[in-house]
């Protein structure tokens, strides 16, 4: 097993900040916007991403941790399901909601979380914030609307996201060949 580092900080940092300015290119002021964390590791960028959208714009944005598990069309076929917790404690009716992960592969865990978020409401529209794109590896049509970074990967190939607030000394994202 090979691992090649991808991003790290500073870089990183940069990223994030980059991505906010199109977030608010794209007119996040003036609109009720909520932001949505996927669980495990999206939950870590969003609060990043909202951190810096208050930063940037001397406000704050609610933010809300979801939990796709159960709502993925293969989670009855893997040995271990462990779910994490759904934390949305806002409505998202009729708000522009900025769904938010750290690695999108095959669009499964987006299509999941869109089936997940009917249970608190129509949101008037749904915009898709990663950090990594691992193009080429979808099996669903579905694209990112905000991209950190693409990365070209083959099907062996893995990308980690190593967050400081899970407890790593540094934030990095690694690429994983097995």
């Amino acid at each position: 097993m090979t691992r090649k580092l991808i991003l790290s900080s500073p870089l990183l940092e940069i990223t994030i900040s980059r991505l906010c300015q199109e977030l608010i290119e794209n007119q996040i002021q003036g609109t009720e916007t909520v932001i949505l964390g996927l669980q495990p590791r999206g939950i870590y960028f969003a609060e990043r991403i909202a951190a810096e959208l208050g930063r940037q714009l001397n406000t704050s944005f609610p933010v809300g941790r979801l939990d796709a598990t159960f709502f993925r069309d293969d989670y009855r076929r893997r040995d271990t399901i462990a779910p994490n917790s759904t934390d949305i404690s806002f409505l998202i009716e009729n708000k522009r909601v900025i769904l938010v992960d750290d690695v999108l592969a095959t669009g499964r865990m987006v299509r999941a979380a869109l089936d997940a978020m009917n249970s608190f409401g129509r949101p008037a529209k749904v915009e898709l914030c990663v950090l990594i794109d691992r193009i080429y590896n979808r099996d669903l049509p579905i694209n990112a609307d905000y991209v950190g970074k693409s990365v070209n990967t083959l099907p062996t190939e893995k990308v980690l996201v190593e967050w400081k607030e899970q407890g790593h000394e540094a934030d990095k994202i690694w690429l994983i060949t097995q």
